[in-house]
């Protein structure tokens, strides 16, 4: 067996320099002039090493890169010169101490230069991933030591202590809306709450696993990785590279989750921003991510997808998912009044009414039944994610209702969304698609947050009306209205929502804020 490599070099850095002569006489690459490299076995020659080794294995039976296995660089030369030697290779007889195998058997031989030449494929292919996950490792060390220190950081006073005419006052930091944003994703919590979703995780997994062919050998980017399930999905549908983005702390067990599923050749993870994270490729087949937020919008985690998209996707990318559309609908709902908001009005035998101050403000987020719709809904918005934009989140939109029956009052509007997952970026949805009977031919599948279907951890945002603005309503009876976003000026990821709406009666306005 050959000895270890540290000896086999320190034998050859003893060796009498009148073991090397011949070297010398190697041809020189700079000169241009045509090497011959002469078979190790008989007198033929060959343009290079590997024609020699395909000649040896084909015409003498010997396996050049089975006997060199292993090998470093002294001990390659060693065999070449055994060989020719002894015009056969047995590996029992092979004496490796013996320096005199270092002494060129041919003047001036070619093979002894181009043995590097005859490392196996795939171990360079080898050097290469390692040397790829390496970099990756590095990264990911990088962002580690990164975040260890801003940890520390928010863990000193979150107050800070200045001088006003030579006292000491603490003075208030004020709160980062985006480091409140991203720990509140930190623990365990939520994600347990949004993977035992089964309404959203089964649709992802469902399209992913459904569809491997769309993921079959491609780059694929998951903005807001949270836990890594998307990620896994799609490695486990056969991603050649996932890369996974979260700027928040639950990147670390997610990081575990992937190592622990054996999908850590596959999966790379990066903390941060994903407009602040240096991705390790410059363009990505598919974009996955799970952004919705109440109401779809509330969060603003959209526009950090598509600056992905405009950033990182290739111009035949795929957005998974493809669209959202969002809905609008009355509601009648005397038992949610009773229980949720004239139940101060007699609380054992009190009145308390002043609880109710504020109780219409915001939005409420609520899972509703089906009963409770005095009108059907209506997609009031259309979001295709391969071609809205950042500035198309803020927006005016018409919509318009009918009554289904008699009512004595309008308590409420309603507001939810339709998730679509097309398989082609070019697929055109019709503007009445609803994601409950969406039956698509290519292999989509959708998902609904309706009133009255299966209840989903975004429930649906319940926009109770103002006492004096809940009219009564008839059957048949046409609401005509507009429905507004806009992002809070005090906090950008929340959303205030502003309906001004006309039936028989005068007309009406009103906003709430989700906060």
């Amino acid at each position: 067996m050959p000895p270890p490599r540290d000896d086999l070099s320190d034998s050859a850095s003893e060796v009498d320099t009148d073991s090397s002569a011949g070297y010398e006489d190697a041809p020189d690459a700079d000169l241009g002039e045509e090497t011959q490299a002469l078979c190790l076995l008989c007198d033929t020659t060959f343009p290079s090493a590997q024609d020699v080794f395909s000649h040896c294995a084909s015409a003498h039976g010997f396996d050049w890169k089975s006997a060199s296995k292993g090998l470093d660089f002294y001990s390659r030369i060693k065999l070449v010169n055994y060989i020719r030697t002894h015009k056969a290779y047995d590996a029992a007889a092979m004496d490796w101490e013996d320096e005199k195998y270092l002494k060129p058997v041919v003047e001036g031989d070619a093979m002894l230069f181009e043995l590097e030449d005859g490392e196996e494929e795939g171990e360079v292919d080898r050097v290469k991933e390692l040397e790829e996950q390496l970099r990756d490792l590095k990264m990911q060390f990088a962002e580690y030591k990164e975040r260890v220190s801003e940890r520390f950081v928010q863990q000193l006073d979150v107050s800070a202590v200045v001088e006003v005419k030579g006292e000491a006052t603490e003075k208030p930091v004020l709160r980062d809306n985006d480091s409140h944003y991203f720990n509140s994703y930190a623990g365990n919590d939520i994600h347990e709450l949004m993977l035992k979703d089964a309404v959203r995780t089964d649709a992802y997994r469902d399209f992913v696993y459904n569809n491997k062919n769309l993921f079959k050998d491609k780059v694929v980017l998951d903005v807001g990785c949270g836990t890594g399930v998307l990620s896994m999905f799609c490695a486990k549908a056969g991603a050649k590279k996932v890369i996974s983005v979260d700027n928040s702390a639950i990147i670390d067990k997610a990081r575990a989750n992937v190592f622990e599923n054996g999908l850590d050749g596959v999966i790379t993870l990066l903390h941060g921003k994903i407009e602040e994270v240096t991705l390790p490729v410059e363009k990505v087949d598919v974009i996955i991510s799970e952004w919705m937020g109440y109401c779809l919008l509330y969060e603003a985690m959209l526009d950090s997808v598509l600056y992905a998209r405009d950033r990182y996707l290739k111009p035949d990318g795929l957005m998974v998912p493809s669209q959202t559309n969002i809905l609008i609908a009355a509601v009648h709902d005397p038992e949610y009044m009773n229980d949720y908001v004239n139940f101060w009005d007699h609380v054992y035998g009190f009145s308390m009414t002043a609880m109710k101050k504020g109780i219409r403000d915001d939005v409420t987020i609520m899972h509703l039944s089906g009963d409770a719709l005095a009108s059907e809904p209506v997609a009031f918005c259309h979001l295709p994610l391969h071609d809205v934009t950042v500035q198309d989140l803020e927006f005016t939109k018409p919509f318009e209702l009918v009554i289904k029956e008699d009512t004595d009052s309008l308590d409420a509007f309603v507001v939810y969304f339709d998730t679509f997952f097309a398989t082609e970026r070019h697929q055109v949805l019709e503007k009445d698609a609803r994601a409950e009977s969406w039956k698509d031919p290519k292999g989509g599948n959708a998902f609904t947050t309706s009133p009255g279907h299966k209840e989903t951890h975004w429930k649906q945002g319940l926009c109770l009306v103002e006492v004096g603005k809940n009219a009564p309503l008839k059957k048949g009876e046409v609401i005509k209205g507009e429905i507004t976003y806009r992002k809070r000026k005090e906090n950008p990821r929340e959303v205030e929502v502003e309906i001004s709406w006309k039936g028989e009666g005068e007309k009406m306005s009103q906003m709430w804020a989700m906060r």
